[in-house]
Protein backbone atom coordinates (compact mmCIF):
# COMPACT_ATOMS: atom_id res chain seq x y z
CA UNK A 1 0.00 0.00 0.00
CA UNK A 2 1.58 3.41 -0.81
CA UNK A 3 1.46 6.78 0.90
CA UNK A 4 -1.12 7.62 -1.10
CA UNK A 5 -3.65 5.21 -0.10
CA UNK A 6 -3.78 4.92 4.06
CA UNK A 7 -4.08 7.45 6.53
CA UNK A 8 -1.55 8.90 9.39
CA UNK A 9 -3.52 6.82 11.71
CA UNK A 10 -3.47 3.45 9.51
CA UNK A 11 0.51 4.02 9.60
CA UNK A 12 0.48 4.06 13.16
CA UNK A 13 -1.39 0.96 13.12
CA UNK A 14 1.35 -0.49 10.40
CA UNK A 15 4.24 -0.02 12.70
CA UNK A 16 2.11 -1.01 15.65
CA UNK A 17 1.07 -4.83 13.67
CA UNK A 18 4.82 -4.94 12.24
CA UNK A 19 6.11 -5.12 16.06
CA UNK A 20 3.30 -6.65 17.47
CA UNK A 21 4.20 -10.26 16.63
CA UNK A 22 7.73 -10.05 18.91
CA UNK A 23 5.82 -9.35 22.21
CA UNK A 24 4.32 -12.74 22.54
CA UNK A 25 1.01 -10.91 23.88
CA UNK A 26 -2.17 -12.24 23.40
CA UNK A 27 -3.85 -11.42 20.32
CA UNK A 28 -7.13 -9.79 21.87
CA UNK A 29 -4.91 -7.75 24.45
CA UNK A 30 -2.76 -6.86 21.13
CA UNK A 31 -6.09 -5.34 19.71
CA UNK A 32 -7.14 -3.60 23.14
CA UNK A 33 -3.83 -1.50 23.34
CA UNK A 34 -4.11 -0.78 19.59
CA UNK A 35 -7.30 0.89 19.45
CA UNK A 36 -8.37 4.49 20.63
CA UNK A 37 -10.93 4.18 23.80
CA UNK A 38 -11.95 7.69 23.59
CA UNK A 39 -12.73 10.10 20.79
CA UNK A 40 -14.78 12.95 21.61
CA UNK A 41 -15.52 15.36 18.34
CA UNK A 42 -17.40 18.42 19.16
CA UNK A 43 -18.72 21.83 17.17
CA UNK A 44 -18.96 24.68 19.18
CA UNK A 45 -20.27 28.24 18.40
CA UNK A 46 -17.98 31.69 19.46
CA UNK A 47 -19.33 35.00 19.31
CA UNK A 48 -16.72 36.90 16.89
CA UNK A 49 -17.33 40.84 15.56
CA UNK A 50 -20.91 40.06 16.15
CA UNK A 51 -20.92 37.42 14.00
CA UNK A 52 -21.46 33.24 14.94
CA UNK A 53 -18.57 30.94 13.76
CA UNK A 54 -18.53 27.57 14.81
CA UNK A 55 -15.55 25.58 15.79
CA UNK A 56 -14.77 22.25 15.27
CA UNK A 57 -12.61 20.64 17.91
CA UNK A 58 -11.03 17.11 18.79
CA UNK A 59 -9.58 15.41 22.29
CA UNK A 60 -9.15 11.76 22.20
CA UNK A 61 -8.13 9.61 24.75
CA UNK A 62 -5.91 6.41 22.60
CA UNK A 63 -5.13 4.53 26.27
CA UNK A 64 -6.08 4.88 29.70
CA UNK A 65 -4.32 1.60 31.16
CA UNK A 66 -2.64 4.57 32.90
CA UNK A 67 -3.92 7.80 34.78
CA UNK A 68 -4.28 10.39 34.10
CA UNK A 69 -4.18 10.58 30.25
CA UNK A 70 -1.21 13.31 28.35
CA UNK A 71 -1.43 14.94 25.26
CA UNK A 72 -0.75 18.43 23.56
CA UNK A 73 -3.55 20.64 21.59
CA UNK A 74 -2.71 21.43 18.31
CA UNK A 75 -4.14 24.64 16.51
CA UNK A 76 -4.04 23.97 12.82
CA UNK A 77 -6.43 23.98 9.57
CA UNK A 78 -4.65 20.68 9.16
CA UNK A 79 -6.63 18.96 12.19
CA UNK A 80 -9.23 15.84 11.58
CA UNK A 81 -10.10 13.07 13.44
CA UNK A 82 -7.44 10.45 11.66
CA UNK A 83 -4.59 12.64 12.70
CA UNK A 84 -5.94 13.56 16.69
CA UNK A 85 -6.11 9.89 16.73
CA UNK A 86 -2.53 8.98 15.27
CA UNK A 87 -0.96 11.17 17.78
CA UNK A 88 -2.75 10.25 20.98
CA UNK A 89 -1.90 6.50 19.30
CA UNK A 90 1.65 7.88 19.86
CA UNK A 91 1.88 9.82 22.81
CA UNK A 92 0.55 5.98 24.62
CA UNK A 93 4.02 4.63 23.18
CA UNK A 94 6.17 7.34 23.86
CA UNK A 95 4.84 7.35 27.61
CA UNK A 96 5.45 4.15 27.68
CA UNK A 97 9.34 4.22 26.26
CA UNK A 98 10.36 6.59 28.74
CA UNK A 99 8.39 5.25 31.79
CA UNK A 100 6.62 8.50 31.93
CA UNK A 101 2.96 6.78 34.24
CA UNK A 102 0.34 8.48 31.28
CA UNK A 103 -1.94 6.48 28.66
CA UNK A 104 -2.19 8.43 25.82
CA UNK A 105 -4.20 11.47 24.11
CA UNK A 106 -4.19 14.20 21.64
CA UNK A 107 -6.69 17.32 21.62
CA UNK A 108 -6.99 19.53 17.93
CA UNK A 109 -8.69 22.76 17.16
CA UNK A 110 -9.42 23.44 13.54
CA UNK A 111 -8.15 26.95 13.05
CA UNK A 112 -5.34 28.75 11.90
CA UNK A 113 -4.39 30.60 15.34
CA UNK A 114 -2.60 33.27 12.69
CA UNK A 115 -6.46 34.39 11.63
CA UNK A 116 -7.59 35.48 14.76
CA UNK A 117 -6.63 37.98 17.18
CA UNK A 118 -5.56 37.18 20.64
CA UNK A 119 -8.71 37.98 22.27
CA UNK A 120 -10.41 35.29 19.55
CA UNK A 121 -7.75 32.96 20.71
CA UNK A 122 -8.41 33.74 24.16
CA UNK A 123 -12.47 32.92 23.65
CA UNK A 124 -11.94 29.90 21.68
CA UNK A 125 -9.39 28.28 24.23
CA UNK A 126 -11.42 28.87 27.16
CA UNK A 127 -14.79 27.58 25.01
CA UNK A 128 -12.98 24.40 24.03
CA UNK A 129 -11.54 24.00 28.12
CA UNK A 130 -14.76 24.20 29.20
CA UNK A 131 -16.43 21.40 26.60
CA UNK A 132 -13.86 19.53 28.10
CA UNK A 133 -14.90 20.03 31.39
CA UNK A 134 -18.21 19.24 30.82
CA UNK A 135 -17.08 15.77 29.24
CA UNK A 136 -14.63 15.08 32.18
CA UNK A 137 -11.85 15.06 29.24
CA UNK A 138 -9.23 17.38 31.69
CA UNK A 139 -8.50 16.79 34.63
CA UNK A 140 -5.14 16.81 36.85
CA UNK A 141 -6.10 12.80 37.40
CA UNK A 142 -8.29 11.98 34.46
CA UNK A 143 -6.50 14.41 31.43
CA UNK A 144 -3.57 16.67 31.05
CA UNK A 145 -3.27 18.21 28.07
CA UNK A 146 -0.29 20.22 27.06
CA UNK A 147 1.22 23.06 24.49
CA UNK A 148 1.43 21.32 20.29
CA UNK A 149 1.57 23.10 16.88
CA UNK A 150 0.13 26.19 17.01
CA UNK A 151 -0.10 26.59 20.71
CA UNK A 152 1.88 27.84 23.93
CA UNK A 153 2.07 28.78 27.20
CA UNK A 154 -0.61 31.73 26.87
CA UNK A 155 -3.62 29.02 25.76
CA UNK A 156 -1.94 26.28 28.32
CA UNK A 157 -2.55 29.36 31.07
CA UNK A 158 -6.53 30.42 29.76
CA UNK A 159 -7.34 26.69 29.45
CA UNK A 160 -5.62 26.34 33.62
CA UNK A 161 -7.81 29.65 35.02
CA UNK A 162 -10.72 28.80 33.07
CA UNK A 163 -10.68 24.75 34.71
CA UNK A 164 -9.86 26.46 37.88
CA UNK A 165 -12.89 28.73 37.75
CA UNK A 166 -15.81 25.60 37.09
CA UNK A 167 -13.59 23.50 39.46
CA UNK A 168 -13.58 25.95 42.01
CA UNK A 169 -11.87 24.90 45.43
CA UNK A 170 -9.74 21.76 43.76
CA UNK A 171 -6.83 21.99 45.39
CA UNK A 172 -4.58 20.80 42.61
CA UNK A 173 -6.17 22.40 39.63
CA UNK A 174 -3.14 23.71 38.27
CA UNK A 175 -2.29 20.33 37.42
CA UNK A 176 -4.95 19.94 35.28
CA UNK A 177 -2.23 21.13 32.27
CA UNK A 178 1.19 21.19 31.36
CA UNK A 179 3.77 23.79 29.29
CA UNK A 180 1.91 26.82 31.37
CA UNK A 181 3.79 29.75 32.05
CA UNK A 182 7.17 29.61 34.80
CA UNK A 183 5.01 32.22 37.07
CA UNK A 184 1.71 30.60 36.22
CA UNK A 185 2.74 26.72 38.14
CA UNK A 186 4.47 26.03 34.87
CA UNK A 187 8.29 24.72 35.12
CA UNK A 188 11.58 26.02 34.34
CA UNK A 189 12.79 23.99 31.20
CA UNK A 190 9.80 22.99 29.62
CA UNK A 191 9.97 25.71 26.34
CA UNK A 192 13.60 23.82 25.60
CA UNK A 193 12.57 20.44 26.56
CA UNK A 194 11.46 18.71 23.19
CA UNK A 195 14.60 20.11 21.39
CA UNK A 196 17.15 19.08 24.41
CA UNK A 197 15.40 15.96 24.84
CA UNK A 198 15.62 15.33 20.70
CA UNK A 199 19.98 15.98 21.41
CA UNK A 200 20.04 13.86 23.95
CA UNK A 201 18.71 11.00 21.82
CA UNK A 202 21.04 11.88 19.36
CA UNK A 203 23.91 11.99 21.06
CA UNK A 204 22.92 8.52 22.46
CA UNK A 205 22.51 7.06 19.43
CA UNK A 206 25.97 8.18 18.47
CA UNK A 207 27.96 6.91 21.44
CA UNK A 208 27.82 2.85 20.14
CA UNK A 209 30.87 2.70 18.13
CA UNK A 210 29.51 -0.49 16.21
CA UNK A 211 26.17 0.92 15.51
CA UNK A 212 28.34 4.30 14.19
CA UNK A 213 30.59 2.04 12.18
CA UNK A 214 27.74 0.20 10.70
CA UNK A 215 27.25 3.91 9.09
CA UNK A 216 30.80 4.26 7.75
CA UNK A 217 30.73 6.76 11.04
CA UNK A 218 33.14 7.50 14.04
CA UNK A 219 31.06 7.84 17.50
CA UNK A 220 30.14 11.18 18.74
CA UNK A 221 28.20 14.12 17.85
CA UNK A 222 30.84 16.28 17.76
CA UNK A 223 31.79 16.96 13.85
CA UNK A 224 29.11 15.31 12.45
CA UNK A 225 27.16 17.63 9.59
CA UNK A 226 23.03 18.05 10.33
CA UNK A 227 20.45 19.30 8.25
CA UNK A 228 17.12 20.19 10.23
CA UNK A 229 13.57 21.04 8.49
CA UNK A 230 11.84 23.69 10.49
CA UNK A 231 13.11 25.97 12.66
CA UNK A 232 10.46 26.51 15.10
CA UNK A 233 10.71 25.71 18.88
CA UNK A 234 11.62 22.32 18.73
CA UNK A 235 14.39 23.06 15.22
CA UNK A 236 15.58 26.05 16.87
CA UNK A 237 16.60 24.14 20.41
CA UNK A 238 17.85 21.11 18.56
CA UNK A 239 20.05 22.96 16.67
CA UNK A 240 21.26 25.18 19.23
CA UNK A 241 22.32 22.57 21.81
CA UNK A 242 23.47 20.23 19.34
CA UNK A 243 26.04 23.08 18.25
CA UNK A 244 26.66 24.49 21.21
CA UNK A 245 26.66 21.02 23.59
CA UNK A 246 27.71 18.58 21.09
CA UNK A 247 29.90 20.21 18.43
CA UNK A 248 27.56 19.22 15.88
CA UNK A 249 27.71 21.50 12.63
CA UNK A 250 24.35 22.49 11.13
CA UNK A 251 24.82 22.80 7.43
CA UNK A 252 21.04 23.09 5.77
CA UNK A 253 17.92 24.67 6.87
CA UNK A 254 14.23 23.77 5.56
CA UNK A 255 12.07 26.25 6.25
CA UNK A 256 8.33 27.75 5.52
CA UNK A 257 9.54 30.32 3.36
CA UNK A 258 12.94 27.97 1.75
CA UNK A 259 16.08 26.17 1.97
CA UNK A 260 19.54 27.25 2.84
CA UNK A 261 22.77 25.55 2.73
CA UNK A 262 25.99 26.98 4.33
CA UNK A 263 28.70 24.33 3.47
CA UNK A 264 31.27 25.46 6.12
CA UNK A 265 28.27 25.40 8.83
CA UNK A 266 25.62 27.75 9.73
CA UNK A 267 25.57 29.58 13.24
CA UNK A 268 22.09 28.87 14.45
CA UNK A 269 21.99 32.03 16.95
CA UNK A 270 22.91 34.13 13.92
CA UNK A 271 20.35 32.56 11.78
CA UNK A 272 17.34 32.78 14.57
CA UNK A 273 18.65 36.73 15.34
CA UNK A 274 18.35 37.42 11.49
CA UNK A 275 14.79 35.44 11.11
CA UNK A 276 13.38 37.53 13.52
CA UNK A 277 15.05 40.84 12.20
CA UNK A 278 14.27 39.81 8.36
CA UNK A 279 11.03 37.44 8.63
CA UNK A 280 12.94 34.62 6.69
CA UNK A 281 16.43 32.76 6.78
CA UNK A 282 16.44 33.49 2.98
CA UNK A 283 19.28 35.54 2.12
CA UNK A 284 20.96 35.07 5.72
CA UNK A 285 25.06 35.90 4.78
CA UNK A 286 27.09 33.17 2.95
CA UNK A 287 24.11 30.73 2.68
CA UNK A 288 23.06 29.56 -0.88
CA UNK A 289 19.42 29.47 -1.70
CA UNK A 290 18.17 25.60 -2.77
CA UNK A 291 15.77 25.42 -5.58
CA UNK A 292 12.81 24.77 -3.47
CA UNK A 293 11.89 23.96 0.62
CA UNK A 294 12.12 20.59 0.48
CA UNK A 295 15.41 20.06 -1.28
CA UNK A 296 17.35 20.45 2.25
CA UNK A 297 16.18 17.43 3.01
CA UNK A 298 17.91 15.95 -0.22
CA UNK A 299 21.38 17.45 1.13
CA UNK A 300 24.16 15.08 1.78
CA UNK A 301 24.90 15.23 6.03
CA UNK A 302 25.25 12.88 8.37
CA UNK A 303 22.23 13.74 10.27
CA UNK A 304 18.78 14.90 9.65
CA UNK A 305 16.39 16.26 11.60
CA UNK A 306 12.70 16.45 10.45
CA UNK A 307 11.26 18.94 13.32
CA UNK A 308 8.31 19.85 11.10
CA UNK A 309 4.69 17.93 10.86
CA UNK A 310 3.40 14.29 9.94
CA UNK A 311 4.60 12.77 6.05
CA UNK A 312 7.51 14.93 5.14
CA UNK A 313 9.78 12.07 3.63
CA UNK A 314 7.49 9.83 1.91
CA UNK A 315 7.82 7.23 -1.01
CA UNK A 316 8.32 10.35 -3.34
CA UNK A 317 11.16 11.75 -1.80
CA UNK A 318 12.84 8.88 0.06
CA UNK A 319 15.32 7.90 -2.82
CA UNK A 320 16.88 10.99 -2.81
CA UNK A 321 17.64 11.50 1.18
CA UNK A 322 21.22 10.73 1.59
CA UNK A 323 21.17 11.27 5.37
CA UNK A 324 22.66 8.51 7.42
CA UNK A 325 20.77 9.23 10.61
CA UNK A 326 17.39 10.88 10.84
CA UNK A 327 15.78 11.37 14.61
CA UNK A 328 12.38 12.25 14.14
CA UNK A 329 12.02 15.14 15.83
CA UNK A 330 8.31 15.71 14.76
CA UNK A 331 5.75 13.68 15.01
CA UNK A 332 4.99 10.60 12.10
CA UNK A 333 7.92 12.44 9.61
CA UNK A 334 8.45 9.66 7.99
CA UNK A 335 5.97 7.25 6.08
CA UNK A 336 5.86 3.71 6.49
CA UNK A 337 6.58 3.40 2.43
CA UNK A 338 9.50 5.44 3.17
CA UNK A 339 11.29 4.12 5.99
CA UNK A 340 11.08 0.64 3.63
CA UNK A 341 13.34 2.43 1.35
CA UNK A 342 15.37 4.59 3.71
CA UNK A 343 16.11 0.97 5.85
CA UNK A 344 17.24 -0.90 2.64
CA UNK A 345 19.73 2.22 2.18
CA UNK A 346 21.19 1.13 5.22
CA UNK A 347 19.66 4.44 7.05
CA UNK A 348 19.18 4.81 10.93
CA UNK A 349 16.04 6.31 11.69
CA UNK A 350 15.27 7.46 15.71
CA UNK A 351 12.08 7.15 15.85
CA UNK A 352 9.53 10.20 17.16
CA UNK A 353 8.11 8.26 19.78
CA UNK A 354 11.72 8.22 21.64
CA UNK A 355 13.69 11.02 20.22
CA UNK A 356 11.04 13.90 20.89
CA UNK A 357 9.70 12.54 23.84
CA UNK A 358 11.39 15.17 25.98
CA UNK A 359 8.38 17.63 26.02
CA UNK A 360 6.30 14.76 27.54
CA UNK A 361 9.14 13.98 30.54
CA UNK A 362 8.91 17.51 31.46
CA UNK A 363 5.58 17.83 31.28
CA UNK A 364 5.15 14.96 33.70
CA UNK A 365 7.92 16.76 36.00
CA UNK A 366 5.35 19.80 35.84
CA UNK A 367 2.68 17.86 36.88
CA UNK A 368 4.53 16.42 39.68
CA UNK A 369 5.47 19.74 41.02
CA UNK A 370 1.50 21.07 40.75
CA UNK A 371 0.89 17.91 42.67
CA UNK A 372 3.51 18.66 45.47
CA UNK A 373 2.70 22.83 45.40
CA UNK A 374 6.65 22.91 45.43
CA UNK A 375 9.43 23.91 43.36
CA UNK A 376 12.02 21.62 42.80
CA UNK A 377 15.22 22.42 45.00
CA UNK A 378 13.58 24.41 47.28
CA UNK A 379 14.50 21.91 50.16
CA UNK A 380 17.77 20.72 49.65
CA UNK A 381 19.72 23.23 46.94
CA UNK A 382 21.04 25.51 50.29
CA UNK A 383 21.84 22.42 52.31
CA UNK A 384 23.37 20.86 49.44
CA UNK A 385 25.64 24.15 48.88
CA UNK A 386 26.31 24.71 52.39
CA UNK A 387 27.92 21.17 52.47
CA UNK A 388 29.80 21.42 49.44
CA UNK A 389 31.52 24.64 50.56
CA UNK A 390 32.77 23.15 53.80
CA UNK A 391 33.88 20.19 51.84
CA UNK A 392 35.70 22.11 49.31
CA UNK A 393 37.13 24.44 52.49
CA UNK A 394 38.46 21.32 53.78
CA UNK A 395 40.05 20.22 50.16
CA UNK A 396 42.00 23.46 50.45
CA UNK A 397 43.33 23.30 54.09
CA UNK A 398 44.86 19.99 53.31
CA UNK A 399 46.34 21.00 49.40
CA UNK A 400 47.40 24.73 50.56
CA UNK A 401 45.59 25.75 47.04
CA UNK A 402 43.12 28.31 46.49
CA UNK A 403 40.30 29.09 43.93
CA UNK A 404 39.13 31.92 41.93
CA UNK A 405 35.67 33.20 42.91
CA UNK A 406 34.15 31.10 39.89
CA UNK A 407 35.81 28.08 40.39
CA UNK A 408 34.40 28.01 44.12
CA UNK A 409 31.03 28.52 42.96
CA UNK A 410 30.84 25.99 40.14
CA UNK A 411 32.08 23.56 43.21
CA UNK A 412 29.32 24.80 45.64
CA UNK A 413 26.07 25.47 43.58
CA UNK A 414 23.28 23.25 44.44
CA UNK A 415 21.09 22.25 41.85
CA UNK A 416 18.51 24.46 41.19
CA UNK A 417 15.15 23.57 39.43
CA UNK A 418 16.75 23.88 36.03
CA UNK A 419 19.50 21.89 36.36
CA UNK A 420 17.58 18.83 38.37
CA UNK A 421 15.03 19.19 35.42
CA UNK A 422 17.89 18.52 33.00
CA UNK A 423 19.37 15.96 34.89
CA UNK A 424 15.98 13.85 35.19
CA UNK A 425 15.60 14.78 31.66
CA UNK A 426 19.28 13.47 30.73
CA UNK A 427 18.88 10.32 32.61
CA UNK A 428 15.15 9.76 31.43
CA UNK A 429 17.10 9.96 27.39
CA UNK A 430 20.22 7.85 28.42
CA UNK A 431 17.67 4.62 30.15
CA UNK A 432 14.92 4.60 27.58
CA UNK A 433 17.76 4.46 24.58
CA UNK A 434 18.97 1.44 26.35
CA UNK A 435 15.82 -0.62 26.79
CA UNK A 436 15.11 0.51 23.16
CA UNK A 437 18.66 -1.10 22.06
CA UNK A 438 19.03 -4.02 24.03
CA UNK A 439 15.54 -4.76 22.50
CA UNK A 440 16.98 -4.52 19.14
CA UNK A 441 20.18 -5.87 20.07
CA UNK A 442 18.21 -8.68 21.80
CA UNK A 443 15.95 -10.16 19.26
CA UNK A 444 16.94 -11.25 15.26
CA UNK A 445 13.46 -10.62 13.59
CA UNK A 446 13.56 -7.13 14.88
CA UNK A 447 15.40 -4.85 11.82
CA UNK A 448 15.35 -1.42 12.98
CA UNK A 449 15.03 0.92 16.35
CA UNK A 450 11.24 1.78 15.77
CA UNK A 451 9.99 -1.50 16.13
CA UNK A 452 12.26 -2.16 18.66
CA UNK A 453 10.47 1.32 20.55
CA UNK A 454 7.01 -0.58 19.77
CA UNK A 455 8.12 -4.26 20.98
CA UNK A 456 9.81 -2.33 23.90
CA UNK A 457 6.16 0.22 24.96
CA UNK A 458 3.90 -2.65 23.74
CA UNK A 459 5.69 -5.13 26.46
CA UNK A 460 5.47 -2.73 28.94
CA UNK A 461 1.86 -1.56 28.60
CA UNK A 462 0.69 -5.65 28.24
CA UNK A 463 2.48 -5.73 31.92
CA UNK A 464 0.31 -2.95 33.26
CA UNK A 465 -2.65 -5.09 31.80
CA UNK A 466 -1.16 -8.13 33.33
CA UNK A 467 -0.41 -6.29 36.99
CA UNK A 468 -4.73 -5.59 36.64
CA UNK A 469 -5.22 -9.15 36.17
CA UNK A 470 -6.72 -8.51 32.33
CA UNK A 471 -4.42 -11.93 31.68
CA UNK A 472 -2.37 -14.34 33.15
Amino acid sequence: MSDKHYSFFEGVEKYFEKAAPMTNLPEGLLEQIKGCNSVYRMKFPVRMDGDIKVIEAYRVQHSNHRSPTKGGIRYSLGVNQDEVMALAALMTYKCAVVDVPFGGAKGGVKINPRDYTEAQLETITRRYATELVRKNFIGPGLDVPAPDYGTGPREMAWIMDTYATLKNGEIDAAGCVTGKPVGQNGIVGRTEATGRGVYYGIREACSFEADMADLGLTAGIKGKTMVIQGLGNVGSYTGTISQDEGGAKIIGIAEYEGSIHKEDGIDIHELLKFRKETGSIMGFPGSTALPHRGSALELECDILVPAALENQINGENAHNIKAKIIAEAANGPVTPEAEAILLKKGCLIIPDMYVNAGGVTVSYFEWLKNLSHMRFGRMQKRFDSNRYDLLVNLVLQMTGKDLSTSERKLLTSGADELDLVRSGLEETMVNAYAGIRDTWKGNDKIEDLRTAAFVYAINKIGSDYQALGIWP
